[in-house]
């Protein structure tokens, strides 16, 4: 049996098993489809405290599973997990077929993507419609060429001022008519001369599913519900996340919204299961809050354990 699984590996994630594998609890990170969570998408990050000319996504989780695993945890990488019983303990998480029992469980599975909704979309998507730039953005079919960005928020700014180093113009695609992005990144992007702002405007469609590749979108605005056109090889959409914890409901407390209910500290409605990171964090959705909660959520654990007869 586990003392501590934690699901995710993310900032909140390898944080969570540093902090426990010092306590000498031997913990197991299952890493889920995307090891390093959503900032390995991410290409500089500037504001994680310590690193004065910023650090590559990538590398500060490389970094952070590196100082983990010093201390004793154990990662299973690519590891999905497929369904969970927390009904009891030990508390029991299947990675497809394995089973895994623990006496605690550390949920910091992160959040994904969040998505227009539009069919042309789910058909386009790998085509020219994508979530990442910094992924993506470098392609052939995407140099040289005018792209959409859609988003008002720092991650939308940031997609858009990386997409200026390959595009021939970068439209900036926002429901309202100024940026929720922080002042610095709002800046950055607006005084860019290769994005244009589009403002108070919606993606209703993304042409052209019967070529098979990004052309075009329609456009409506919001205000005057006057609909347009506009050229464009690639559509990058960054409107936002929404939590991975569609596999725990009806297994633990979630709010409308999918983000895990935490009651106390990071203790969930199940006693033993903690969360972490961006599947309970709405508000401030950063890596280093990510990081901080993971800590909490290990010494909660840490604590939880040395009280249990189990």
């Amino acid at each position: 049996m586990e003392n501590v699984v934690i699901i995710g590996s993310g900032c909140a994630g390898w944080t969570a098993a540093l902090y426990t594998a010092r306590a000498n609890l031997n913990p197991v990170v299952l890493t889920g489809a995307q090891p390093g969570g959503l900032l390995t998408t991410t290409s500089i990050v500037e504001n994680f405290p310590g690193f004065p000319e910023g650090v590559d996504g990538t590398e500060l989780m490389m970094r952070m599973q590196k100082q983990a695993e010093r201390f004793g945890t154990r990662t299973n990488y690519g590891a999905l997990v497929t369904k969970v019983e927390l009904g009891q303990r030990p508390f029991r998480v299947w990675v497809e077929e394995e089973l895994l029992e623990t006496r605690t469980l550390i949920i910091a599975a992160g959040a994904s993507h969040r998505h227009l909704g539009l069919k042309s979309e789910e058909l386009l998507e790998k085509k020219g419609v994508t979530y990442c730039a910094t992924c993506d953005g470098a392609l052939p079919m995407f140099r040289n060429q005018p792209l959409v960005v859609v988003g008002g928020g720092d991650s939308a700014c940031e997609e858009a001022t990386y997409l200026t180093r390959f595009a021939s113009r970068v439209y900036l695609v926002h429901r309202r008519n100024e940026l929720r992005a922080s002042k610095i990144m709002a800046e950055r992007a607006l005084g860019n001369p290769k994005i244009t702002p589009v403002w108070d405007s919606v993606v209703e469609d993304i042409y052209d599913v019967k070529q098979d590749k990004v052309t075009g979108v329609k456009l409506k605005n919001v205000k005057t519900g006057q609909t347009s056109e506009l050229a464009c090889a690639g559509v990058f959409v960054a409107i936002g996340h929404q939590p991975n914890t569609a596999i725990f409901h009806g297994h633990i407390e979630l709010a409308d919204d999918g983000y895990i209910v935490c009651k106390k500290g990071t203790q969930t409605s199940v006693p033993g299961v903690f969360a972490c990171g961006d599947c309970v964090d709405r508000t401030y959705r950063q890596a280093i809050t990510a990081a901080g909660s993971g800590c909490a959520a290990a010494i909660d654990a840490e604590r939880f354990l040395s009280h249990d007869h189990l």
